[in-house]
């Protein structure tokens, strides 16, 4: 693209840019800078502290809703990224399979709904089938719609999987499973990786369908920073939030730098 084409040239572009990124990041910075204010008023600064820090850490109920939300995160990702790794090898590599577009869509309906309308749902089924372990519930109802979210990445990961590979493994006589072990699991891993990293964020964050589903000794760490939210703010609040924003992070980056080295190495 020539110079003149450029859309860096385009007359206040760059200053759109601008504004765009500080709407986007400055309230996130504005949640970092105060989780360090001295002051139990979130508004006046009076001076650099880590206590907050140090209070989020020895809340016991904020490390118990923390431990629900871990616990539920990783269970969820765990059965989201197997199914969704299932679905997924089925409608890329199943020839001939019917009503694919159909299958694809039914993956993927938690998408398509908004997510107070898949809450009630399953709160209305778990009433009706008698469920009522707390954990059991946000565990099936996270596995629901974080499936669709782990689902994307890998199946893009297979369709862009050239078959030579897998079809050379079965001209050496290698077993089916084995193909999938030993040749397509290590190809695809990192859509996995990131479809399951994916998930686990997505679980993490949900507070709709935790809310609907919330009960005794299963309340998530967002439903507990609701409620912290509706005692008042405090640089508590903002201390772990910023260390969400971290862990965050931390994910991101591993799952950028896996695709780095998949798309090196695929090059």
């Amino acid at each position: 693209m020539s110079a003149s084409r450029s859309v860096r040239h385009y007359p206040g572009f760059r200053l759109l840019s601008l504004v765009f990124f500080l709407w986007l990041y400055l309230p996130i910075g504005v949640v970092i800078f105060y989780s360090f204010n001295d002051n139990r008023l979130v508004s006046v600064w009076t001076g650099f502290s880590t206590k907050w820090y140090a209070t989020a850490l020895s809340n016991q109920s904020l490390m118990d809703a923390l431990e629900v939300s871990l616990v539920v995160a990783v269970l969820s990702m765990i059965f989201a990224t197997t199914i969704a790794l299932l679905a997924a090898l089925v409608l890329t590599r199943a020839p001939g399979l019917k009503f694919r577009r159909v299958s694809e869509t039914v993956v993927n309906l938690p998408l398509l709904l908004p997510e107070i309308v898949l809450a009630v749902a399953v709160l209305i089924l778990f009433s009706q089938i008698g469920l009522n372990n707390g954990m059991v519930r946000l565990v099936l109802a996270h596995t629901a719609f974080c499936t669709p979210f782990a689902f994307m990445p890998i199946r893009a990961r297979l369709q862009g999987m050239p078959l030579d590979f897998e079809e050379a493994a079965r001209d050496l006589y290698a077993a089916p499973f084995t193909v999938f072990r030993r040749v397509t699991l290590p190809m695809i891993m990192p859509g996995v990786f990131a479809g399951a990293m994916t998930a686990f964020v997505i679980s993490m964050d949900d507070f709709i369908t935790s809310n609907m589903l919330n009960s005794g000794g299963a309340t998530t760490l967002p439903v507990y920073i609701f409620s912290l939210i509706r005692q008042g703010t405090t640089p508590e609040l903002n201390a772990v939030s910023t260390l969400l924003i971290a862990a965050s992070l931390i994910l991101a980056t591993l799952v950028l730098v896996l695709n780095a080295r998949a798309m090196r190495r695929s090059a």
